[in-house]
């Protein structure tokens, strides 16, 4: 796990400034606040609002990502008004924060747009319940959450606008499988069901901190699409939630809430979860544990004797408690109610992937044969974000902890194929772009098998595996891409062996 944080992959240094560009927006934005002379919980709710406009708004381009950030406090200070005017109506307020955990699921059939807007109006109400909202506070939390997001909006588009000279590339669709709506919907029913149980049982376990139960429901669904990939989501909240208890009791309870200390902490936690997000949810609760308790701290809720406080130990198991019962109550939703299958989940991923690879060597075969207009490079962009979605739904069974052996390793050995075509496409693919690379019939030739090959695999009915077409002697000029397109052969043809299992034995468990 160590190894995965720290020696993955950061082409561009794209995470790393991504995590720098959000300590300074949410910086920025809590020193705006400080500055209009909100409170401490109005500075942390505006933290908290720059914070989600800084990692949850992920539209492929930055004209989208900028509607999609101004359009937050139009989903999320409604929530918080209702939160707020609900404070003291428990049954009223309970309904009405699992109508917005079903609202906020839902929200995901319109792509990462909804995703974001939906993820910004269930935190909204979560934050109320953290700095326990009244309606005589919600002028200012307002203020603080239009300010923060205007703050984060300037860091983000006119600061540090990385994104501007990344290619753009095309977001991956939400499945369908029979209609667009299909998971969704049965998502945001299991993330309803789900964080009812925990919302029960978390008021059983504390009748103050129960939302913490519900928040982790919630976030295990986030990213998820079948019951496979929860449970692995699950486990990993929970093993980074205790990590981050560890850690704090190290770090956060000899601070005793002093606040240029703690200030300095959650800026470091901030750049955490910014930078483990892409590569480990579980280093990433580590953080997201550690910045929740640091602001405890600074609340005052860690110091034994205040009013309200309950201390470290006790606020920690709570912690824990309130996780386990929300990743119970995921798990079991996901289970139980309307479950989506990690093999039909899997399996169309897969087939999006060798779409992706079907329509790169097409286009790339038309540049070389010198057609205007035609670029594959999205595409390539294209095949890598669905590449992540291909090992994210695999995650369940090549997860250390799964004791069938056969279909782990028959799932490593498609990651390694996917990650072969996807090396030799990229190649492929740079090659087009070399002015000096001509057109030859060999080309044509070899793009065409690997189409028929692409077609093959993705062909249910289909009797017969691809074939590996004998290496020809290659003209120089086009010595690069034959070479490129032959090994993009041979690794089709292997796949047909792990994705043509007998039907009693899936890739992953049905």
């Amino acid at each position: 796990m160590l190894k995965r944080v720290f020696v993955a992959p950061d082409p561009g240094r794209t995470r790393l400034r991504f995590a720098a560009r959000a300590v300074l927006g949410i910086g920025l934005a809590v020193a705006v606040c400080g500055a209009a002379g909100h409170s401490l919980p109005g500075a942390v709710t505006g933290g908290l609002a720059a914070l989600l406009a800084l990692f949850t708004v992920m539209d492929p381009t930055v004209r989208g990502q900028l509607v999609t950030t101004v359009l937050l406090p139009v989903a999320g200070l409604p929530v918080l008004a209702v939160a707020a005017g609900l404070h003291d109506h428990p049954v009223a307020r309970d309904l009405a924060f699992l109508a917005v955990v079903g609202a906020g699921v839902y929200a995901r059939r319109w792509g990462p747009r909804g995703h974001s807007l939906g993820v910004f109006a269930f935190m909204t109400f979560f934050v109320a319940q953290f700095l326990h909202t009244t309606t005589g506070q919600l002028a200012e939390v307002s203020a603080a959450v239009l300010l923060s997001v205007l703050t984060a909006a300037v860091v983000r588009f006119g600061v540090w606008c990385y994104e501007r000279r990344l290619p753009a590339a095309a977001a991956p669709a939400v499945l369908g499988g029979g209609g667009l709506d299909r998971v969704t919907t049965r998502q945001a029913v299991q993330a309803t069901a789900g964080a009812g149980f925990a919302l029960l049982v978390g008021q059983m376990v504390s009748g103050e901190r129960w939302y913490w139960a519900v928040g982790a429901t919630w976030w295990v669904f986030v990213n998820t699409a079948s019951r496979g990939e929860t449970l692995v989501r699950g486990f990993r909240r929970v093993l980074g939630t205790v990590l981050g208890i560890g850690l704090a009791a190290l770090v956060v309870v000899p601070l005793h809430g002093a606040a240029l200390p703690t200030a300095v902490l959650v800026a470091v936690c901030v750049f955490g979860i910014f930078y483990t997000a892409a590569v480990s949810y579980t280093w990433m609760m580590l953080w997201v544990t550690l910045l929740a308790t640091a602001l405890y701290g600074l609340l005052g809720v860690l110091v034994p004797g205040v009013p309200g406080a309950s201390g470290f130990p006790g606020l920690l198991a709570l912690r824990f408690g309130e996780t386990a019962v929300g990743a119970l109550g995921a798990w079991l939703a996901v289970l139980f109610v309307l479950p989506v299958t990690t093999h039909a989940v899997t399996d169309a991923w897969i087939q999006r992937a060798l779409r992706c690879v079907h329509a790169c060597t097409a286009e790339a075969a038309a540049r070389l044969a010198g057609a205007a207009g035609v670029d594959p490079a999205p595409r390539v962009a294209e095949l890598e974000q669905l590449l992540g979605r291909v090992r994210l739904s695999v995650a369940p069974l090549v997860h250390p902890l799964n004791p069938m052996r056969g279909r782990k390793r028959r799932a490593r050995q498609v990651l390694a194929l996917l990650d072969d075509c996807a090396r030799e496409i990229r190649g492929l693919v740079a090659v087009a772009a070399d002015p000096e690379a001509s057109h030859d019939e060999r080309l044509a030739a070899a793009c065409h098998r690997v189409e028929l090959a692409v077609e093959a695999l993705i062909d249910d009915g289909a009797d017969t595996a691809p074939r590996v077409a004998p290496a020809h002697p290659r003209p120089t000029a086009a010595e690069a891409a034959l070479t490129h397109l032959h090994a993009l052969e041979h690794a089709l043809a292997e796949l047909a062996t792990p994705l043509r299992a007998p039907s009693g034995s899936p890739l992953v468990g049905a």
